[in-house]
């Protein structure tokens, strides 16, 4: 079949890739110049399925308004007059039952297995790099309390046959030494062993190189202008040059459409009847010359307390984390890029050269359960993979191959509620 893809995120290239593996003719639209250019751009780096728990939980509602104003609040959700936030947040509310918040990590398990088992292949199959570790994450703690409330959640987890250790403050400085330079003292925290971490950017840049040795084409500087209907089906979609003609406007028909437009992707399908309950979350990272590689960690790490993930990138640390809900804005914070960077300095006092921080902000796609949208809608040749909020890397793999499944008519290798048609 002709497929066309709409995005061209990690996402996006990773449907293109086990689509095209499937056989069929694959195009691939992105309005920016480059694969990965916005919030497969600069996210925390970690595929981490043995973390991989819902925000909606029975706490949920209590932390978010002890967090309402402050600007340094790893979640920040600012009130605005938008009928799709506050959607949203009552749907987020009906998730936050401990049932609910059981049955959705479940479900991101399931998934972040499959999809990491799929990286790790194409890893294999391919040779591709991309400042890939595989020594695991740890979860570290500064403050007792929270180091206490943590082992109930690795119980859990470990319920869900995940292996999630609880470690002292000795072992997580044996798993990484430059801890013993923090100016907070760990106290404890949780390791993962068989969780990763890589530079998704550059995963992406290679596997869409790999796509077109496969012939995909990519078609990029491309504004999505809307859809062609005929029939009760989607017929075609209708694109416009960002370089050239600016009135210019081309009709690219196909037998599939496969939706991977993060954010975006209810503003665009709205023309089409279809209600899809994504917000942007406003995610920051700051990318930070490695100045002493014996002072920077070389493990990947999560700060529980302030929500920061820290991953090792070749010469640089990234560290990613915050979630702010404040549509569609991208305005870097100056406080909360401050707030990251003077925690990353308690932490690994000499590690990084600071002043040479790369602030970057992209918006998550966030579902109130966050349980991503992957499968099909009314429209028969129309198909959703988007929606994974902070874990589309580590699920790009398993979603990519699993919208490929269905696409093809087959049923998906994957334990997973497939989106019904909507």
């Amino acid at each position: 079949m002709q497929v066309i893809v709409l995005g061209g995120g990690v996402i996006g290239v990773t449907s293109a890739w086990f689509l095209a593996k499937a056989g069929h003719q694959v195009t691939v639209i992105e309005r920016a110049p480059e694969v990965a250019r916005e919030t497969s751009y600069a996210n925390g780096g970690q595929i981490s399925v043995c973390h991989a728990e819902p925000w909606a939980g029975p706490k949920a509602p209590w932390k978010v308004l002890q967090w309402l104003g402050d600007e340094e609040a790893p979640l920040l959700f600012r009130p605005r007059l938008d009928p799709a936030q506050w959607r949203w947040g009552w749907r987020f509310l009906q998730q936050c039952t401990a049932a609910h918040a059981r049955r959705n990590l479940q479900n991101l398990v399931r998934l972040g297995l499959y999809s990491r088992e799929l990286l790790q292949q194409v890893r294999a199959e391919t040779g591709i790099h991309y400042d890939e570790r595989t020594e695991g994450i740890l979860h570290f703690y500064t403050d007792a309390a929270e180091f206490e409330a943590a082992i109930p959640a690795a119980r859990l987890m470990r319920d869900a046959g995940l292996d999630r250790q609880v470690k002292s403050a000795t072992e997580c400085l044996a798993i990484e030494p430059t801890l013993q330079r923090s100016m907070r003292p760990i106290v404890g925290g949780t390791y993962t062993p068989s969780d990763e971490s890589g530079d998704a950017r550059r995963f992406t840049d290679e596997l869409a190189r790999l796509c077109e040795g496969l012939g995909v084409v990519f078609r990029y500087d491309c504004a999505i202008e809307g859809f062609e209907r005929e029939g009760g089906d989607v017929r075609a979609v209708r694109v416009r040059g960002l370089n050239g003609d600016p009135a210019g406007s081309e009709r690219l028909a196909a037998d599939a459409f496969v939706v991977c437009l993060g954010s975006y992707s209810p503003l665009h399908l709205k023309s089409l009847g279809i209600t899809l309950d994504i917000y942007p979350a406003k995610g920051y990272s700051a990318t930070i010359p490695v100045q002493d590689h014996h002072q920077a960690p070389t493990v990947s790490l999560t700060d529980d307390g302030h929500k920061l993930v820290f991953s090792r990138l070749g010469n640089r640390l990234r560290v990613a984390g915050t979630a702010e809900f404040n549509g569609y804005n991208l305005d870097l914070n100056p406080v909360r890029c401050k707030a990251i960077v003077d925690r990353t300095r308690e932490i690994f006092p000499n590690g990084s050269d600071y002043a040479a921080a790369q602030f970057w902000t992209g918006l998550r796609p966030a579902t109130p359960g966050n349980l991503p949208y992957i499968g099909g809608t009314r429209y028969p040749s129309l198909w959703l993979n988007t929606g994974h909020g902070t874990l589309g890397w580590t699920e790009c793999c398993g979603s990519g191959k699993a919208i490929a499944d269905l696409v093809s008519g087959r049923k998906p290798e994957v334990d997973f509620p497939f989106t019904p048609a909507l």
